[in-house]
């Protein structure tokens, strides 16, 4: 038995996708406004965004699955959506790093990206997010045509950039990104064929 979800619900459940993750991220601002982020909050704000982005990437890749399992194939509607906001958060990550790390300083950043593999490998994960948030619409999806599909693939890679880019930020508790890679690889079992075929164009390559 399959659900269908009318126009309405789909249109309901992205309002309020998008009161949710709005208020969470503008909460985390006013939390640390008035003081009540604990003694650091630029660590707490930092933590929280990366963290939005990387379970909203995880919740955007369930997606699939889910409208397969449960018969609700209107749910793919949410998928770009919740993409987007995965890179909103990290965009925000990656800000609050430049504003409040770094002050903006782009020779010291550009230092930092380098001398550091697991900033490297974040930011690396980040263009490949903003690349797939520039071809998300509708206009690029056409001009791009097949390409388009094997261009979004890289959402994959993403996704295990993201939770190594985790794992290494940690300094001693490493059981919750552990936790992640194994999220994000059971995420890629029904996958692997993709998986495999992007690893195999970067073996050519």
């Amino acid at each position: 038995m399959s659900f269908i979800l009318r126009r309405h619900d789909i249109l309901f459940a992205k309002f309020c996708l998008h009161a949710l993750f709005s208020y969470l991220l503008i909460n985390q601002f006013y939390l640390a406004a008035i003081d009540q982020l604990g003694g650091d909050p630029v660590k707490s704000i930092t933590h929280f965004t990366g963290m939005g982005a990387l379970n909203l990437l995880l919740v955007s890749l369930s997606i699939s699955p889910l409208a397969k399992i449960f018969k609700i194939r209107q749910l793919i509607k949410l998928r770009r959506l919740i993409g987007l906001y995965a890179f909103f958060y990290a965009t925000t990550h990656i800000f609050c790093f430049l504003l409040f790390e770094v002050q903006f300083d782009v020779i010291f950043f550009l230092k930092e990206v380098f001398n550091r593999p697991y900033i490297l490998v974040g930011m690396t994960a980040f263009v490949i997010l903003m690349i797939l948030a520039l071809t998300s619409f509708s206009l690029m999806k056409r001009r791009l045509g097949a390409n388009w599909q094997t261009l979004h693939n890289m959402v994959y890679i993403a996704i295990f950039l993201v939770t190594i880019h985790f794992l290494w930020s940690v300094k001693l508790n490493i059981v919750e990104p552990v936790v992640y890679i194994m999220m994000a690889v059971l995420l890629m079992i029904p996958r692997r064929r993709k998986v495999m075929s992007i690893l195999s164009s970067f073996k050519k390559s």
